[in-house]
């Protein structure tokens, strides 16, 4: 049987094109976008505001595909991890983070069904790529996860990261669809200052992102703060450099003034020393920036362990000395395999 194509990855110009294909006026298009995009139904029969004739026509060449959440693992420390099973049976996970005493509910989003990029460090990189995901259930992770914050919480999602299984720079198109979808009044509504795009460092993309005037924050996944020891355990740094990738969020900066973060995973023996540090802050020199120096979490393979206490807390205060602005990220939902590293399908 032929599969019906998804709707919503028409953009405007061909919705328009199908309503008018129907014999409807073009103004079905706005109200098909907004029960879509703003209400989020997944059914032309909820579209309950357009003649049931015209829907009628519209599933005859048209679908909708929503991810299907087949999974919930609840986490002693309040994070959520939600599976979702894609039409094709490919599965991605998302993350709610709770953090109560500040009111702030964070939604960590993938945007690739597994990721190409074979980060040492990181669970997701093991399975290589997939499938890119779609502007739709890029989107629907979120209204996904909405649902259960307010079930469980009673809040709304305040924040976005798109931190999850992939590298988001790498399906830039969708990614950026679906900022668009989650900020416009026909959408969610949200504003771009509360979502942020976490990237391993694709410096002609950070480039793109800025010349695209997308205000979202930033967050460079550095986790080393040399080419050398960066080459180790993240292949993608021997063709974007540090000298590269400083440039380009330089000019990301530059272009936006929007909020940069380096992720830093502390690994012992690796990238935890003094000297480590010492170069680390020169890397924050170039614009300003907040640190999140981050625990490791492990994914089964033995290569890294968690940075010792005292280590750290000596790393921690070389950067406080040198006026680094810097917060040590304790690991969230660890029990359930859904903090920073740990997402593949488990």
């Amino acid at each position: 049987m032929k599969r019906l194509k998804d709707i919503r990855t028409l953009n405007k110009e061909a919705l328009v094109a199908a309503v008018k294909a129907a014999n409807q006026s073009s103004y079905r298009a706005n109200q098909i976008e907004e029960w879509m995009w703003q209400k989020g139904v997944q059914s032309f029969d909820d579209m309950t505001n357009l003649p049931k004739s015209f829907r009628d026509l519209m599933k005859r060449d048209f679908a909708f595909y929503p991810p299907k959440i087949d999974t919930v693992q609840r986490s002693s420390d309040g994070t959520i991890k939600m599976r979702f099973t894609l039409y094709d049976d490919y599965r991605i996970e998302s993350v709610l983070i709770p953090v109560e005493r500040d009111d702030r509910y964070t939604v960590c989003v993938s945007s690739q069904a597994g990721c190409s990029l074979n980060c040492s460090f990181c669970a997701t990189g093991k399975m290589g790529l997939l499938r890119q995901l779609t502007t739709a259930e890029i989107v629907d992770q979120v209204r996904g996860v909405q649902a259960i914050c307010r079930e469980t919480y009673g809040r709304n999602i305040t924040n976005v990261v798109y931190m999850g299984m992939g590298e988001p720079l790498l399906n830039y198109r969708q990614v950026h669809e679906s900022i668009f979808r989650l900020t416009n009044e026909i959408g969610l509504g949200m504003s771009a200052k509360r979502i942020t795009i976490s990237t391993a460092g694709i410096a002609k993309m950070i480039r793109k992102l800025a010349d695209d005037g997308i205000r979202v924050n930033l967050a460079l996944s550095l986790h080393a703060a040399n080419d050398e020891k960066r080459n180790k355990i993240m292949p993608i740094n021997e063709t974007n450099n540090l000298s590269t990738l400083m440039d380009a969020i330089k000019y990301f900066y530059t272009q936006t003034r929007n909020r940069i973060s380096y992720e830093y995973i502390a690994l012992r023996d690796f990238n935890d020393d003094i000297n480590d540090a010492k170069e680390l802050v020169k890397l924050c020199k170039y614009f300003p920036v907040r640190v999140n120096i981050i625990e490791y979490n492990p994914i089964g393979d033995g290569l890294f362990a968690a940075s010792q206490e005292d280590k750290l807390d000596r790393f921690m205060a070389y950067l406080a000395k040198n006026d680094v602005v810097a917060t040590l990220r304790r690991s969230r939902g660890k029990d359930i395999d859904a903090a920073c590293g740990q997402l593949a399908n488990n």
